[in-house]
């Protein structure tokens, strides 16, 4: 299928350890592909979260084990982060996280529905070329998508540890008027994940968006 949009990820296998390997097979068991799927799921839970690229899954899993009774879809690209991801569900007997295993706008450009109460992406690809700013995630056009999903005063969070990202992000979000920045807290987040970490550690600044759906 050809895609509309340009990936923002380079899709690789990368190492992948027997542990995660063996987890992958059971990867259906715990998959969403569509809107209808998460609606369904969401009749057992009073709220649903979106994090678009879960990575190593510390934060998705944290998250899950504080808040039992929200739904989270965790949506990544890289089956290794997937498999860790299994593995820890499985180990931690939880119930309430499910996988979008592809790029995460394939859901999106599904028919609207206002089903995530906050959407959280920490961290993205920078792609801190400037030949290859073009394939970012976070643009205009992915936000008014993202906002069509959200609900009303729903939560957007996003991080990066890139100057130019950031500003490139202040801007979108200053110009579209389709989010207004938010002190109110959807998710308690009491740690750095591995990127941001990494970011911390190279000697640059997180920056945060903590935002709502404007009305």
């Amino acid at each position: 299928m050809r895609l509309k949009f340009l990936p923002s990820f380079v899709k690789r296998r990368g190492r992948i350890t027997n542990k995660q390997e063996h987890s992958l097979k059971s990867l259906s068991n715990f998959s969403v592909f569509t809107v209808d799927e998460i609606l369904l799921e969401l009749k057992n839970f009073n709220q649903c979260c979106l994090e678009i690229g879960f990575g190593n899954a510390e934060h998705i899993v944290q998250q899950a084990i504080n808040h039992p009774n929200t739904l989270f879809i965790g949506s990544e690209v890289y089956m290794s982060g997937i498999g860790t991801l299994i593995s820890e569900i499985k180990e931690n007997n939880m119930k309430n996280i499910k996988i979008f295993s592809d790029d995460i706008r394939l859901l999106l450009d599904q028919e609207t529905t206002e089903i995530f109460d906050s959407v959280q992406i920490i961290c993205p690809d920078p792609w801190p070329k400037d030949r290859h700013h073009k394939r970012r995630l976070i643009n205009k056009d992915f936000l008014s998508m993202i906002h069509g999903f959200i609900k009303d005063k729903g939560n957007l969070y996003i991080s990066t540890d890139w100057k130019n990202y950031a500003e490139s992000i202040q801007d979108l979000l200053g110009s579209i008027n389709l989010f207004k920045e938010s002190k109110k807290i959807y998710l308690e987040k009491n740690r750095l994940t591995k990127f941001e970490k990494r970011g911390e550690n190279e000697g640059r600044e997180i920056y945060i968006f903590n935002y709502e759906k404007s009305s």
